[in-house]
């Protein structure tokens, strides 16, 4: 039976500026890598049928894991919809992720749903990875006071 993670926060950056950090590369790689680890970019096409690839790097062990998808659906500050599928056999199977946003009084609220999560990665660590992620974004995206 695979997992699925469900989060939901809110950012006072507007949804094009969130939206953006979600597929830029080099905005990826400052915020997406759980907390240890480090990010390399191997591809990212941002277009419908467009395919990206990854790795985190654990940065105590050296230890790294590849991943990579296709963008499903692409809404410019609204939605995007992709699949990731991990290189190691033991984490088989595909997920798929979809990121909303949605435009707030305050900024915007971005929920996101991951799906299919092998069973031998606990929901609870998932979880706990995205909630260290979004804080990472929030400073990312937030916009800075001059002075």
């Amino acid at each position: 039976m695979s997992n699925t993670v469900r989060l939901l926060r809110v950012f006072t950056a507007p949804p094009e500026r969130v939206y953006r950090a979600f597929l830029d590369p080099a905005a990826l790689c400052k915020w997406l890598p759980p907390d240890g680890f480090t990010c390399t970019v191997h591809e990212l096409e941002a277009k419908v049928g467009g395919r990206y690839r990854m790795s985190f790097t654990n940065f105590g062990s050296g230890d790294s894991h590849s991943f990579g998808g296709t963008y499903l659906e692409l809404m410019p500050g609204e939605r995007i919809v992709h699949d990731d599928r991990f290189d190691d056999p033991n984490l088989p199977g595909t997920m798929v992720t979809t990121i909303t946003f949605r435009a707030v009084s305050c900024g915007t609220e971005v929920q996101v749903v991951q799906e299919g999560i092998p069973d031998v990665i606990p929901a609870d660590q998932c979880h706990l990875g995205w909630q260290e992620s979004l804080t990472l974004l929030e400073r990312l995206v937030e916009p800075t006071i001059p002075g």
